[in-house]
């Protein structure tokens, strides 16, 4: 039996409805996201701590456009039940970013940051048997054509 055939999703129908709603999520703010690089970030005269940070960001130069860009890319793949898988592997880094600055530094967006994590987390556990091979231990036989291989020089 192959790897591919023991890949299956958990929850199905309900893994289906989160990796919509966060594909829309993602690719929506990732297009946000590019804007406020393009554009600047949009703060008020007199700028509270969140304010403040992103001015610094921007100011420094960080990488803005480029962080929303991924994220319409991760967000558009997501809408598909083949690049799925890879999709939420690309989210985990954002999504893990968003749960820290939530919980850290701007805890009046935890009721977007804690939801954003948790769908990826789930997504995880729901597809997780496609990432099992990653956790694999090495095959002790040769694959055909190594340098193991016993007709090899």
């Amino acid at each position: 039996m192959s790897s591919m055939e023991n890949r299956s999703v958990r929850l199905p129908r309900l893994a289906f409805v989160v990796r919509i709603v966060f594909a829309l999520f993602l690719f929506g703010t990732g297009i946000m996201t590019m804007g406020f690089g393009l554009n600047g970030y949009p703060v008020d005269q007199t700028p509270d701590e969140v304010g403040q940070f992103m001015i610094a960001l921007q100011a420094t130069g960080y990488l803005i456009f480029w962080v929303g860009l991924f994220k319409a890319i991760a967000g558009g793949l997501m809408f598909f039940p083949r690049t799925a898988p890879l999709a939420i592997l690309m989210s985990l880094p954002y999504a893990f970013n968003i749960l820290l600055y939530v919980t850290f530094f701007a805890h009046q967006y935890l009721a977007v940051g804690l939801p954003d994590f948790g769908a990826c987390a789930f997504l995880l556990y729901c597809y997780f048997d496609w990432y099992r091979p990653i956790f694999a231990a090495p095959t002790t036989g040769a694959t055909p054509g190594s340098w193991e291989d016993a007709n090899a020089v």
